[in-house]
């Protein structure tokens, strides 16, 4: 014999596994409101991205001059234009006591292409350290700005 409660069991089982999960259109919804968030958000994360990369110049064109200046210490000169910026990671005298930067991956900037050394400098300074920024040319505003030692 069966109770007559069993029954009742078995249909409020069912009825529960039929809500149980999510419908298509629930779905469609989450994923509708998620890419509306991603929209808003995506243009930020690009600009901080952009801006981290300028920073990240600017110390490490910091952390070159500070090289060579050290380089000036112990060997009485500046690299020389023809030296550049290798002089601060290959022997280059007697007095050399380098390597003035522990890697040569040191003298790459954020964007790939290698630091740019000019020995006189701009205006009068015995050199310059600078990157061209993500565009590559003198110039620029944002993370496209030359960044240069001082």
């Amino acid at each position: 014999m069966s109770h007559p409660e069993q029954g009742f069991e078995r249909d409020d089982a069912r009825a529960r596994s039929a809500e149980a999960g999510f419908s298509l259109v629930e779905l469609l919804v989450v994923l509708a409101i998620i890419g509306m968030i991603a929209t808003m958000v995506t243009p930020q994360v690009i600009g901080y991205l952009g801006r981290a990369k300028g920073e990240t110049a600017r110390i490490q064109v910091k952390n070159i001059a500070q090289a060579v200046e050290l380089y000036y210490l112990d060997n009485g000169a500046y690299p020389t234009a023809q030296q550049g910026l290798q002089g601060l990671v290959q022997p280059t005298g007697p007095g050399w006591r380098g390597p003035y930067i522990r890697d040569s991956r040191g003298l790459t900037d954020p964007w790939g292409q290698p630091y740019l050394y000019r020995s006189p400098g701009a205006d009068g300074k015995p050199y310059q350290v600078y990157s061209l920024g993500s565009d590559r040319q003198a110039g620029g505003s944002d993370d496209a700005a030359d960044v240069a030692s001082d």
